[in-house]
């Protein structure tokens, strides 16, 4: 069993503090699966880590960007999700009282006809002689 010490790592990574941050987002690979590339020789996860950072084992650049995404906040939302959002927020609106529907308007513009009872139309005398 080698013993690592920060100055093997330092020269892969430069900053201690960022060095920190990429062996713990390593630790927490190991700890969820993550195959190791070096031998285990009894050591611990935060070992095996700062192990392969030291040996190159492990790509510095992937911990880095796993660890930004891990801290990210924002969400970037796809296109199709903004459009249902988008329509969601307006229903919703809509729901509130935003804007009151005027219904006698939209009926107009479909060429509907407002019926006050059913019994009043074809709809109900052929619908009563069916059954």
């Amino acid at each position: 069993m080698a013993r690592v010490t920060v100055e093997d790592c330092i020269l892969k990574v430069q900053n201690r503090f960022e060095l920190v941050l990429l062996a713990a987002q390593r630790v927490g690979e190991i700890s969820l699966g993550a195959p190791l590339t070096v031998d285990r020789d009894n050591d611990k996860n935060s070992v095996i880590s700062l192990r392969e950072i030291a040996e190159g084992t492990v790509s510095t650049a992937h911990l880095k960007d796993e660890v930004i995404r891990h801290f990210q906040n924002y969400v970037e939302i796809d296109e199709d999700e903004q459009t249902v959002l988008d329509v969601l927020s307006e229903e919703k609106g809509w729901l509130q009282g935003g804007e009151p529907a005027n219904i006698k308007e939209e009926v107009l513009e479909d060429n509907l006809t407002i019926v006050d009872s059913i019994e009043s139309t074809d709809i109900a005398d052929s619908t009563s002689e069916e059954i």
